[in-house]
């Protein structure tokens, strides 16, 4: 296509260069421009060619069609040749109709000019003058155009402020809803100061509340509550007064007919830290109270106004609960958030409307009412009474494990006033688990959380119900049954409680709790290790009372303990007690005598680093999740020199704690996936310069973000279902980003991949836990789309190129244990002065050094080695031969090498891989080698080798 462009302009650019001024561009001639200039194949000659007819043309041309087209080819050459792009901008300054009476031409060139600037990082310097008279000309788009982009021309923010404020009473409304977004981007600290003004933006937002157009009401909303909580700040000796006075403004449009507005209204509440409690007490009430007289008093309003405020402003939270779109009822339940850590009356108040809440027919306004109960449990403004039972118990039973997991967290921070609640939340944990067992370990953790806050209802509710928890009368314990493990795991929590009462549990039951070590560890990863929680659980079932004084607790996060160094003059605990079981390096095991206090050190130093690392790990990631906008602005070099930064960071963390080595190398492996990704990412900006080269460089990194993708899905265990579909979700992003160019090879196995990994996706959704995002939604629309046709060539890369512009990078969140899937290969008494033996043409043997780490038997391994020539053998590793499935397993094996060559010596590279079990498309089988991608364990090793003299 570039070739034929190529031939048809030949001739106009040399007839042109002749004939201008004579003859104006053609749009034929105009389109076969275009074509070329985004061609990458197109010589830098024909495109200076260009450049320069495009230039005489913009000088001398009067047509306002060609101009346009012509301001558009300039400003497509700037974005694809950014060598050129300084020239662009030269020649739009001197001959563009900056000047002329055509503001749309004007504005054109402006945008041409401010493109180049986005992109260099420069702002386009414009007189004040000059933008203020181009705003007051007749075009409106123009006008929009340029209150829309005015801070990229450096223009004086009380110019802006100017203008805003006067374009706010323009009669076209999209123009005054520009005008007041651009006073609300005017509204950061410290830009505007003056008193005057900053009330005066807030006075006139305050009148456009009542504007006859949504668009223009909504946008006053959103400015009346950011120059609200500016006037709030600047005036502390008033700082109640306006704060009500801008609560009441924006009550008054609870009930507007938009629904826009409303939701707006809504989350402008939620932002408000400070209102007077009767206020709030009105919104509560959809009787107008008596708070007339007092408001009156401070003169705020005129009676005939205030009349139509409070009437406007009672109830208006209970009708936002109320209100017929979801979106404005998710809305209402989050403004609460904020506001009932103002009034404890308010958030008693506010809890029994949001009870009723959890009834609602939407899951995301169910959902969002128990994060605002969250969020009050948080902040110790929770307090459920026995009115709430039956509508919180529901939510312990909902069908959606997202609604049933928050409800459990909110369970582990609330207080309860008596035994009879806390025996209602017991049993409506237990009714949970026994109707969905997958949820074991949330309920497990809910009630060990709550038995810790109410030590002494444990011990009731334990002693009322010891029968159930002691063995059948053939003495077999009952432990499968899910509500006597549940009864365990409360039981055990009870030494923990804060309280300083003697604890009363009988030590049998806490040894009866080791037979379920494995699943309570699993519940406790928050809490303690699996080591710690054995001492715990071996220590209160040696002592026939156990005072919570023996522990201490140091809280690391709220309301998560961590069991530390009991005191040393303690006599019970300073006895010397065997511990069960120690673990020795082949997995056999050996009594060995310790004293509890040695054993409590390691477990609690053990639980102190990795409770840090994990701290630390989550830092990182968010910090990650930060430097996304930077990728998309093309600041590639400051992101790839932050994850430098991240890098050496983790290279402090050497621990080697039960979890944390899995930990490190994980969000290791994740900085390396972002590197590629913003490598990639680089060369889909606008400004990016395509050749041959560049897309073979862009291939090769999309090829190294495969690999770091496929090690992070197969080479850590652990993973959470969260955790997963990120990690798939980057695979489709990947997938995506290879079918945006058509110069990438494999167009039909990506395909496949993209459906295949989709799959994935799909399926974890369906356990209903889990939102897709924007992102995964389009690409399944997509996918149906093309699976319409008889094959993949329906669709373009322009098609997916659009779903680019729906991802966003989410935050990874590590919790509980990771355990990563590696492999340690050596071949001893191997180097060039000592290699090993063969005769050509017959096998060898090769004797290798193994070490596998959390390796199970179902994992296929297999061995390559590579010759010099890049001719390759693979080699089954069947771990079936090799002993238990320990975590650790070291052995011998002597690897067979069939195809030693002619030669008086060579090198062989060996090295271990795992194949990728959840790959669905198969390769194609080479020498009896593996069915699927491998994914390889530790870096290759040569092997030196010689024939016999």
């Amino acid at each position: 296509m570039a070739q034929h462009a190529l031939l048809t302009c030949e001739q106009p650019l040399s007839s042109l260069s002749a004939s201008l001024p004579d003859e104006t561009l053609s749009p034929k001639t105009l389109a076969s421009f275009r074509s070329l200039i985004i061609a990458p194949s197109t010589p830098e000659s024909t495109i200076s060619s260009i450049f320069e007819t495009l230039t005489r043309s913009l000088k001398l041309s009067r047509d306002p069609v060609v101009l346009h087209q012509t301001l558009k080819l300039l400003s497509d050459i700037a974005s694809q040749r950014p060598n050129l792009s300084r020239l662009v901008s030269d020649s739009v300054r001197s001959h563009s109709p900056l000047s002329s009476e055509s503001t749309r031409l004007t504005a054109e060139s402006l945008d041409v000019l401010a493109s180049i600037g986005d992109r260099d990082g420069t702002l386009v310097e414009l007189d004040d003058l000059s933008f203020v008279s181009l705003c007051f000309g007749p075009s409106v788009s123009v006008r929009s155009w340029l209150l829309r982009n005015a801070e990229r021309f450096c223009i004086g923010p009380y110019v802006l402020l100017t203008l805003f404020l006067g374009f706010t009473k323009d009669p076209y409304p999209n123009v005054r809803k520009i005008a007041l977004d651009g006073l609300v981007r005017l509204s950061k600290p410290g830009v505007i100061e003056d008193p005057g003004m900053i009330q005066g933006c807030y006075c006139r937002a305050v009148e456009l509340l009542r504007d006859m157009e949504d668009c223009v009401r909504s946008a006053a909303v959103r400015a009346v509550s950011a120059w609200g909580l500016i006037l709030v700040a600047s005036n502390p000796e008033a700082k109640l007064y306006w704060s009500d006075d801008l609560f009441i403004e924006l009550c008054s449009m609870g009930r507007d007919m938009s629904m826009e507005v409303r939701v707006e209204v809504f989350n402008a509440l939620g932002k408000i830290e400070m209102v007077s409690e009767d206020i709030l007490l009105q919104t509560l009430s959809k009787r107008v109270l008596g708070i007339a007289k007092k408001m009156r008093s401070l003169g705020q309003y005129p009676a005939e106004q205030f009349e139509i405020l409070a009437s406007s402003m009672a109830g208006v939270l209970v009708h936002g609960l109320e209100d017929e779109f979801y979106e404005v009822r998710k809305s209402a339940c989050h403004s609460f958030c904020t506001l009932t850590i103002i009034s404890a009356e308010f958030s008693g108040k506010a809890l029994d409307l949001l009870m009723d809440v959890l009834n609602d027919d939407s899951i995301f306004v169910r959902l969002q009412a128990l994060e605002t109960m969250l969020h009050m449990a948080t902040c110790g403004h929770l307090n459920v009474q026995g009115t709430h039972m039956h509508m919180f118990l529901g939510t312990l039973t909902d069908g959606n494990t997202i609604i049933r997991s928050t409800a459990q967290k909110i369970l582990k921070l609330v207080k309860l006033p008596n035994i009879e609640l806390f025996r209602l939340f017991v049993d409506g944990l237990i009714e949970s688990l026994e109707k969905h067992p997958q949820d074991e370990a949330d309920v497990f953790s809910a009630l060990f959380h709550i038995g810790r806050n109410h030590g002494k209802f444990v011990v009731s509710i334990i002693n009322e119900v010891s029968e159930e928890l002691e063995p059948a009368s053939e003495g077999k314990l009952g432990f499968d049954s899910a509500r006597v493990a549940a009864l365990l795991v409360l039981a055990i929590s009870a030494p923990l409680s804060h309280k300083q009462h003697a604890c009363s549990i009988p030590p049998r039951i806490f040894s009866y709790a080791v037979t379920l070590l494995g699943r309570i560890s699993a519940a406790l990863t928050d809490v303690m290790s699996q080591d710690a929680l054995l001492t715990y659980l071996t220590q209160c079932s040696r002592s026939t009372r156990l005072s919570a004084r023996e522990f201490n607790f140091r809280e690391t996060e709220p309301g998560l303990p961590v069991i530390d160094i009991p005191n040393s003059t303690s006599n019970e605990v300073s006895d010397t007690v065997g511990t069960p079981l120690q673990l020795e390096e082949h997995g056999t095991s050996k009594l060995q005598p310790w004293t509890m206090t040695e054993t409590m050190e390691v477990a609690g130093f053990q639980l102190e680093v990795h409770h840090e690392v994990m701290k630390a790990m989550n830092l990182i990631l968010s910090k990650v999740k930060d430097i996304w906008p930077l990728i998309l602005s093309g600041f590639t070099k400051d992101v790839l020199r932050t994850l430098r930064n991240f890098k050496e960071e983790l290279a402090a963390f050497t621990s080697e704690s039960l979890g944390s080595v899995g930990a490190v190398a994980f969000t290791l492996q994740y900085l390396r996936v972002i590197k590629h990704l913003a490598k990639v990412w680089e060369h889909f900006l606008p400004a990016k310069k395509l050749c041959s080269s560049g897309m073979e460089e862009l291939d090769i990194v999309l090829g190294k973000l495969d690999i770091g993708l496929r090690e992070m899905r197969s080479t850590f265990t652990g993973l959470s279902l969260e955790q997963e579909l990120q990690i798939l979700e980057l695979i489709l992003l990947t997938c995506t980003l290879r079918l945006c160019k058509v110069e990438i090879c494999c167009h039909l196995s990506t395909l496949k991949k993209l459906s295949a990994t989709l799959s994935d996706v799909n399926s974890i959704l369906k356990s209903g836990s889990i939102e897709p995002s924007n992102f995964v939604s389009e690409v399944g629309k997509l996918v149906c789309l093309i699976g319409t046709s008889s094959s993949g060539t329906s669709c373009t890369p322009f098609m997916f190129k659009e779903l680019l512009q729906h991802f966003s990078l989410k935050q990874l969140m590590l919790c509980g244990r990771l355990d990563q899937v590696r492999a340690e290969l050596l071949v001893p008494d191997n180097d060039s002065e000592n290699p090993l033996h063969f005769v050509s043409r017959l096998p060898v043997g090769i004797p290798c050094k193994i070490t596998l780490h959390n390796i199970s038997s179902e994992n296929k391994l297999w061995l390559r080695m590579t010759l010099d020539d890049e001719s390759t053998q693979f080699v089954f590793l069947d771990l079936n031969l090799f002993g238990s499935s320990a975590e650790i397993r070291k052995f011998t094996y002597v690897v067979p090498f069939y195809r030693t060559p002619n030669a008086i010596s060579f090198t062989l590279r060996i090295c271990l891989g795992m194949e990728c079990l959840f790959e669905n498309v198969l390769r194609v089988k080479k020498y009896g080698g593996p069915e699927r991608e491998l994914t390889y364990l530790c870096k290759e090793k040569e092997v030196c080798l010689s024939t016999i003299i």
